[in-house]
């Protein structure tokens, strides 16, 4: 017995060494690291009673790090869904609890050594609804010589849900719509606000519907008229330039007259005094009185703000045969361009081509760093004026050949 017993703690021995090294030779092989992992991980939500409502902040994604063989952090960091974490609610009733996170691993071995936030706390209501009527809430006034109609609404109340606390807050639902310069008849959806007894807005609640349709017919009084405004220019503008736009603020306006056949004999429009566009080539900005009869009265100002945009017409040009010089050849080098010249295709404005010589522009091949022999080099054109651009160079490439320059030979004076 005493011999089984010696041999029995001599197999233990043996066994915890080999199992020892055996542990050493796995570890060696594929050594345990200690990493967070490097996405964040979606934090599930759960359980939760349908009765009741969730009103605090939730984080929506938690940090974990862990500690496993180099294999296992392979597969993790590879494999979709991995890592999962959740949030159970189950059971939980109103007031405020603390859950923890439950973590979730597909890959074995591992240890749990940091999870951020390990644990969350929670506030859950009661479910509360309520009804309002809607007000309509309005504000301004119609543009001159207008006026507004009774307003109807559809629907005309409203049903709002949400937690308990914030329903009880609730004053009223309305719906805030503004009338200043209109002149057309108003019909629209708007959004309904729920405010408290301060009136301001209170959100997070379910509001049923959403929005209202609002009607509210808008009419011109009698004697009322809107014409529009139409600039009368005169004059040419200068040559190479062209009118890009003319524009007028307000481009209608209100008039008004105790005979209401005056205004009605209108032709539509009111004209302003004639603006003067001869040799212009720059924006102008300007006020002009409405030409129109005394009997008749402008609502506002009797001017208006014209607007004229003036702008170069762009062309291109074609200059042919523009020399090559060669820049950044080294001392002691000479450098001669295939084909000795180019030409050049620009574009800009019509008075400055009309202007531009071929002094104004310089083409030229970059030889910096280049050592004999033969080259084929893209060349450059850097313009002297401005507003122009480049468009082709033709031929776009050149030959360049470099050379180190032939001293001639002294002739001897004869005898």
């Amino acid at each position: 017995m005493r011999l089984f017993a010696k041999n029995l703690r001599t197999f233990l021995l043996a066994l915890a060494l080999g199992v020892s090294v055996w542990v050493s030779a796995v570890s060696a092989a594929d050594p345990d690291e200690e990493h967070t992992y490097p996405r964040p991980i979606p934090l599930e939500v759960f359980g939760q009673d349908p009765a009741l409502v969730l009103t605090s902040a939730i984080p929506t994604t938690v940090d974990v790090t862990l500690r496993a063989p180099h294999s296992v952090w392979n597969v993790l960091t590879t494999k979709e869904d991995s890592i999962r974490a959740a949030l159970d609610l189950s059971g939980l009733s109103t007031g405020t609890h603390v859950r923890p996170v439950q973590l979730t691993v597909s890959e074995r071995p591992y240890q749990i050594i940091l999870t951020n936030p390990s644990s969350v706390s929670v506030d859950l209501e009661s479910i509360s609804s309520q009804t309002f009527p809607l007000v309509l809430s309005l504000s301004g006034q119609p543009a001159a010589g207008y006026q507004s109609g009774d307003a109807t609404m559809e629907p005309t109340e409203v049903a709002i849900s949400g937690p308990e606390s914030l329903v009880r807050r609730a004053a009223r639902a309305r719906v805030l719509i503004t009338l200043d310069g209109v002149r057309e008849t108003i019909d629209t959806s708007l959004p309904i606000e729920v405010v408290d007894s301060e009136n301001q807005p209170l959100q997070g609640l379910t509001i049923n519907p959403e929005s209202v349709h609002v009607s509210i017919p808008i009419s011109l009084l009698g004697g009322f008229r809107d014409v529009a405004v139409k600039v009368i220019v005169q004059g040419q503008q200068a040559a190479g330039y062209r009118i890009e736009n003319i524009s007028v603020f307000p481009p209608v306006v209100t008039v008004f007259a105790d005979d209401p056949n005056l205004v009605n004999a209108l032709p539509g429009v009111v004209e302003t005094l004639p603006l003067d566009l001869q040799d212009r080539s720059e924006d102008i900005s300007t006020r002009l009185s409405l030409n129109i009869d005394d009997s008749i009265a402008v609502v506002g100002t009797k001017t208006v703000q014209v607007q004229v945009s003036i702008s170069p017409i762009q062309t291109s040009l074609t200059l042919p045969n523009l020399p090559i010089d060669v820049i950044g050849l080294s001392e002691g080098l000479s450098a001669q361009p295939f084909p000795q010249a180019v030409d050049v295709i620009i574009s800009g404005p019509v008075p400055v081509l009309d202007a531009l010589t071929a002094e104004d522009i310089t083409v030229y091949v970059d030889a910096t760093g280049l050592k004999v022999g033969a080259y084929q080099l893209e060349p450059k054109v850097e313009p002297l004026v401005e507003d122009i651009s480049i468009k082709s160079i033709l031929p776009g490439t050149v030959e360049v050949v470099i050379t180190i320059p032939v001293t001639p030979s002294p002739t001897p004076f004869p005898p």
